[in-house]
């Protein structure tokens, strides 16, 4: 029997349940958690924002631990090994979009805390090739939130060919802005940030900013028309997004990793510019491990808030209350 702490509705608290998972699956790994980040994801779920959540629900897809047990088809992986698993626990690793290395596009794929239990517990289960290996210089404490929030903001830079000498805005200083800021920085770009919270301005900087614009001042975007490669945007706020795209270099791209409502553009200026809005989710296998190993080489690492796991509702209250600074990470306690 595997222990998790549970959500009866979207309303109550946390609670310990057990359950039984059932045989393990021949590609399946069981991995007994250290480690497990409290994204804003786990919250929406709770809530049942995007109207796909079972209850009793555990959440957690930020997870770092170590194999506990292999299925009978698992090649490459070892008991006692570290690894992490993220917002992905499978796909089909069979169709067009997992044969062409995006897995995580997957028309199938299966989320860690849909329809299933996931790292709110003493065990998780993954399938193999979506159970990622942790590469030494990267600390377990700190990895839970790359899996998830760093893997989101990482995977722009690759997928957008955005080379050392770009210039790079990121949008929001948060659980995500926090660590677009340390990849942009090592990535060799420009950095700009853009936030309505000037108390900030220091800890950007010290994470990889190299100029600060506070949003509240109106001249600010003014300032900076025509001179981005790519915006970053981490936020959900619906913005003016005339004005984001007017700071574009001609060629440039504003992408989207927050759950913005909509986007409401001018088309002829992006035309004229050749400008692009584009989104994306998480990560596939592939980057996630490129990913860790970015961190592990320029030690990037989340900043972190840790609580026990026995504390889950008083951690969840301080993430509803917009006090995580920047990511909350649970520690195992049974």
């Amino acid at each position: 029997m595997f222990k998790a702490y549970a959500a009866s509705s979207s309303e109550s608290g946390f609670e310990v349940i057990e359950f039984d998972p059932g045989p393990l699956g021949a590609d399946e790994v069981e991995v007994a958690v250290e480690y497990c980040g409290l994204c804003h994801s786990d919250l929406s779920m709770k809530r049942n924002e995007w109207n796909m959540t079972e209850y009793p629900f555990v959440g957690g897809h930020e997870v770092a631990g170590r194999i506990e047990q292999l299925g009978s088809d698992v090649q490459g992986l070892e008991v006692g090994q570290r690894v992490g698993i993220g917002w992905t626990s499978a796909s089909c690793l069979r169709c067009d979009q997992c044969q062409s290395g995006y897995q995580n596009r997957c028309p199938t794929a299966e989320g860690t805390i849909v329809g299933r239990h996931g790292g709110f517990a003493d065990r998780v289960r993954a399938q193999a090739a979506w159970t990622i290996p942790i590469p030494e210089g990267v600390d377990s404490v700190d990895c839970g939130p790359l899996f998830c929030g760093g893997l989101t903001v990482f995977n722009p830079f690759v997928e957008n060919s955005i080379l050392p000498t770009a210039r790079v805005a990121v949008i929001g200083i948060g659980g995500l802005g926090h660590m677009a800021l340390q990849f942009a920085n090592a990535w060799g770009c420009d950095v700009t940030v853009f936030s309505t919270s000037p108390d900030k301005e220091e800890e950007a900087r010290q994470m990889g900013a190299h100029q600060f614009l506070s949003t509240r001042d109106p001249q600010a975007l003014e300032s900076v028309v025509g001179k981005f490669d790519m915006v970053l945007d981490t936020v959900d706020a619906s913005l003016d997004w005339d004005a984001y795209l007017a700071t574009l270099r001609p060629g440039g791209k504003l992408h989207m990793v927050g759950a913005a409502e909509k986007v409401e553009a001018t088309v002829f200026p992006m035309i004229m510019g050749q400008k692009s809005i584009g989104a994306s989710p998480t990560g596939s296998i592939t980057r996630a491990k490129e990913m860790l190993e970015f961190c592990a080489r320029h030690q990037i690492k989340p900043m972190v808030e840790n609580f026990a796991m026995s504390d889950i509702n008083t951690a969840f209250q301080r993430l509803i209350d917009g006090k995580a600074r920047y990511r909350i990470v649970l520690k195992a306690d049974w």
